[in-house]
């Protein structure tokens, strides 16, 4: 699939240091309202901030009425409360001294409802008392497993249910319902896709009904991520919390992978030809520290104006790249570039330019890209 970017206008162009991140205002702002389309209602929307870690983005959201967000770390916690975000889901399982920070955010953003997930009794013990000695109440969500393998606790483990139960007994601490990430699932046709969902979402249930028998209420389910989106938006079940990402810039990555999502690439990065080394190479200023590694060598970008070009050499300060049609650049000479994987990318800059009809016309700061703000 091919992917087009906004035009930068000559000016910008020209005085901008490469590389630099930017985000196309345009894009992004129809990006929000889409997912808010594909859910149906603000209401159901938890957007997972990591994937753009900027306070700016979060005021948007919540200028859009959605005031439920999800986060991967203790920063992007505090940068969610201190834009406005009224409900915080830190979605991953909290130990060591993060216990003791998210409890503090608690103390500091009393308006802001805070919460984790857990998939052990030991971490869940320790955050109760940390919660308990300062006064705070944090909501827990039973880290369900369903077949990614990275987090959580399957439903047919024994015990499961008991778990989730023993979060309303545990003083400072209130059951939030669970917590349902299957970045496994990523079938590139739909259907088969909200099959593969259907077959897990089956199981869920069955251990809903299984905590609800032992007395405790399972709110929500903050399910999935963007492949997955679709699927759960098209599900009744009013418990359902979306929890979409990527989709907010997009990338090529998802994009390719999942023609039947409705966002378009709303980020990209200026780079320029810094040599040509041979006739058919073009050596470029976007190493990989400038574009996130974790794709595969020679697959971590896309060039609008060169779709064909082979990326040869990636290292730390330079991309090569193999293309008959290398002539026509010189040194000099700006390409702009959509990540394939854009949420590691957003880490790597500590600020983005944001283009609106071509022109630059303000800078956000990357809030949450470092693990601590001040907490």
């Amino acid at each position: 699939m091919e992917f087009s970017v906004p035009a930068l206008a000559p000016e910008p162009l020209a005085s901008l240091p490469s590389p630099a991140y930017l985000i196309f205002r345009d894009r992004l702002l129809a990006n929000l309202d889409s997912m808010i389309q594909v859910a149906k209602s603000a209401d159901r929307l938890r957007p997972h901030c990591k994937t753009h870690k900027m306070s700016r983005i979060i005021e948007l959201w919540v200028e859009r009425g959605v005031k439920k967000h999800k986060a991967a770390t203790i920063a992007e916690c505090e940068m969610c409360a201190a834009a406005g975000a009224e409900d915080v889901l830190l979605a991953y399982n909290p130990v060591g001294p993060n216990i003791d920070r998210l409890v503090s955010l608690a103390e500091t953003f009393p308006d802001c409802r805070f919460s984790a997930t857990c998939d052990d009794p030991r971490p869940l013990q320790l955050l109760s008392r940390a919660a308990a000695a300062a006064g705070v109440t944090i909501g827990v969500w039973l880290d369900v497993n369903v077949g990614m393998q990275r987090t959580g606790i399957t439903p047919e483990t024994p015990g499961a249910a008991a778990l989730y139960h023993s979060i309303s007994e545990l003083p400072g601490l209130e059951p939030g319902g669970f917590h349902v990430y299957d970045g496994h699932q990523r079938q590139g046709d739909l259907m088969e896709r909200r099959a593969a969902v259907a077959a897990e979402w089956s199981r869920v249930l069955t251990l809903r009904s299984e905590a609800e028998a032992l007395g405790t209420a399972v709110p929500a389910f903050a399910c999935g991520g963007t492949p997955t989106f679709p699927c759960y938006a098209a599900m009744s079940d009013p418990a359902i919390e979306l929890c979409p990402g990527t989709s907010v810039l997009s990338d090529s990555g998802y994009g390719s992978t999942f023609p039947d999502l409705p966002f378009a690439p709303a980020a990209a990065i200026l780079t320029r030809v810094v040599s040509r080394p041979a006739e058919n190479r073009l050596t470029l200023d976007l190493g990989n520290k400038a574009v996130a590694a974790d794709p595969p060598k020679g697959a971590r970008v896309y060039f609008p104006d060169l779709p064909a070009a082979v990326q040869d050499i990636h290292s730390e300060e330079h991309l090569v790249l193999i293309t008959p049609e290398a002539e026509r650049f010189a040194p000099g000479d700006a390409l702009l570039a959509v990540p394939a994987h854009v949420c590691p990318t957003s880490a790597l800059y500590d600020e983005v330019a944001i283009v609106d009809n071509g022109q630059i016309t303000e800078y956000w700061k990357t809030t949450s890209r470092n693990r601590r703000i001040s907490l």
